[in-house]
């Protein structure tokens, strides 16, 4: 019987090769083990396990933003945040009570459920489940909701084949949104409103703000690209439409 060899002394994982793999993936970050174990003269397994597990890397995907924000849309998405929690510091909650939202989604007639949505309890010994695939109807409604914190203070429906301009935008503001806030949330023209939308172009157009300055209205700055502070996203068309998937 053979008696016990220390055998071939590895040279995979020296110091050197430690800090020649370190230099690699810092000089490019999106270099492959392939790569790697070519620059370093060893095997892909080798060179996996010497990044992963001895240098502690972890390739990850970029996470996607919708949008680029330069230096200037960073100053100015820092300065009205602070203006608003200025605002806040003062008003305390009646600075978010007077906040009235509005924005527009798109509501197709019916809404295919999620994979999630169809997950149901199964047994080992249970047959697999399936389901097939279906796309979201071609018929669908823009909707536009206007809401508060005690709820929706007014949902309108678009003709077919209408879509959002300055001219109808005002004309919904002066004649539906006005008087159903003179009749839900009584004493808020009195107490000031304070207007929420985003920057898009029938918000933003010449007429739609002479309209709200005519309304006495105050509009709160929203900074450009900015799909995380607008709270319809995030709290209303996300779970209204989980709510009507499958119907």
């Amino acid at each position: 019987m053979d008696a016990e060899r220390s055998g071939w002394p590895s040279t995979s994982t020296t110091d050197e090769k430690l800090e020649e793999a370190r230099a690699i993936i810092l000089t490019d970050r999106r270099v492959t083990v392939e790569e790697i174990a070519l620059q370093l003269g060893i095997s892909q397994g080798t060179a996996y396990s010497l990044v992963h597990d001895i240098l502690g890397f972890h390739k990850v995907a970029a996470r996607w933003v919708p949008r680029h924000l330069t230096e200037e849309h960073k100053r100015n998405r820092q300065h009205i945040c602070s203006s608003l929690l200025e605002q806040y510091s003062r008003e305390g909650d009646n600075f978010l009570n007077r906040i009235i939202t509005g924005n527009e989604t798109w509501v197709h007639h019916y809404e295919p459920e999620t994979k999630r949505q169809s997950m149901q309890w199964k047994h080992t010994s249970s047959p697999s489940s399936k389901k097939f695939k279906f796309q979201p109807s071609v018929g669908k409604l823009l909707l536009t909701v206007f809401w508060d914190s005690q709820g929706p203070i007014l949902e309108h429906y678009m003709e077919k084949g209408v879509t959002v301009t300055s001219v109808n935008y005002c004309n919904m503001l002066k004649n539906e949104l006005r008087p159903a806030i003179c009749s839900k949330r009584r004493g808020r023209l009195t107490q000031g409103v304070l207007l929420l939308h985003d920057n898009g172009r029938p918000h933003m157009a010449h007429l739609t703000i002479n309209t709200i300055q005519q309304l006495n209205w105050e509009v709160l700055d929203h900074p450009a690209y900015s799909p995380d502070l607008a709270p319809s996203d995030l709290h209303l068309f996300g779970p209204l439409k989980n709510a009507l998937r499958g119907h």
